[in-house]
């Protein structure tokens, strides 16, 4: 089960974080992985720990919300049976503290960033006669977090790409879905801590795990396992779905 033995997965945000445990996964499983990153060094070291254990990945550095260069890395991939958008940034701020420089920057590349990986993806997977796309979208399509205004918006269109994507192309064989995660224990929020709350980040670590009710955080290797589920052939019924992970945040809390 779950075997991606001879599909080629473009994962963005591929060299860190979720995108990376979801690159060593699927890697894992068979597929021969494309890791779409800016940060070129963590491109690199995430590669080398792939292909040591023994599966296939490649490195390409780019700028998710440069159009043509995605186009240019897609082209030059060629086969795409599976897309994961993993690239995004986060904001803290309310509407009326958030600056129109901060509310662009988190459009282009949440947004637009993911925009330009299915404008250069969907193409592929179309003269293949079927793919599957995953995007990354947040618990905050569902629910209103404080602080959160810019990175909220661009969530709230994840969600919409993601159900206007899986009716558009509904009956040329791609299926589109997004995960709506809580809390992640990633590098982000081991730098936010320690550039936001210096001194303090294990009380401030322990205040923000307890904000789900499952009480910690989630970890990359548990969106993973998600992601490869929906990417599978054993999903192939599910379709213009979006499936929270969250440690019971949207339902339990009170």
């Amino acid at each position: 089960m779950f075997s991606l033995n001879n599909k080629s997965a473009v994962i963005t945000g591929g060299a860190s974080g979720i995108g990376k445990a979801v690159a060593v996964l699927f890697a894992q499983q068979g597929a021969a992985v494309h890791l779409l990153d800016m940060n070129e060094a963590a491109l690199q070291t995430t590669v080398a720990e792939i292909t040591a254990a023994g599966g296939n990945a490649a490195a390409h550095k780019v700028h998710v919300d440069n159009q043509e260069a995605v186009k240019a890395v897609f082209e030059t991939i060629g086969t795409v049976d599976i897309l994961v958008n993993c690239a995004g940034i986060s904001h803290i701020g309310k509407a009326d503290t958030t600056s129109e420089e901060d509310f662009e920057r988190v459009f282009r590349v949440n947004v637009k960033g993911i925009y330009n990986c299915l404008h250069a993806g969907i193409p592929l997977m179309k003269q293949n006669g079927k793919g599957v796309i995953l995007n990354m979208a947040s618990i905050a399509n569902n629910v209103g977090i404080p602080d959160r205004f810019a990175y909220s918006m661009s969530k709230g269109a994840v969600l919409g790409m993601t159900l206007s994507v899986a009716r558009d192309y509904l009956h040329e064989g791609i299926r589109c879905n997004c995960i709506s995660p809580a809390r992640v224990h990633t590098p982000f929020v081991d730098n936010f801590l320690a550039k936001t709350y210096p001194g303090n980040e294990a009380e401030m670590f322990e205040k923000l795990s307890k904000t789900q009710p499952i009480g910690r955080m989630g970890t990359p290797a548990e969106i993973a396992n998600l992601v490869l589920y929906l990417c599978s052939d054993e999903a192939s019924f599910i379709t213009g779905c979006d499936y929270p992970i969250d440690g019971g945040f949207i339902k339990l809390n009170n």
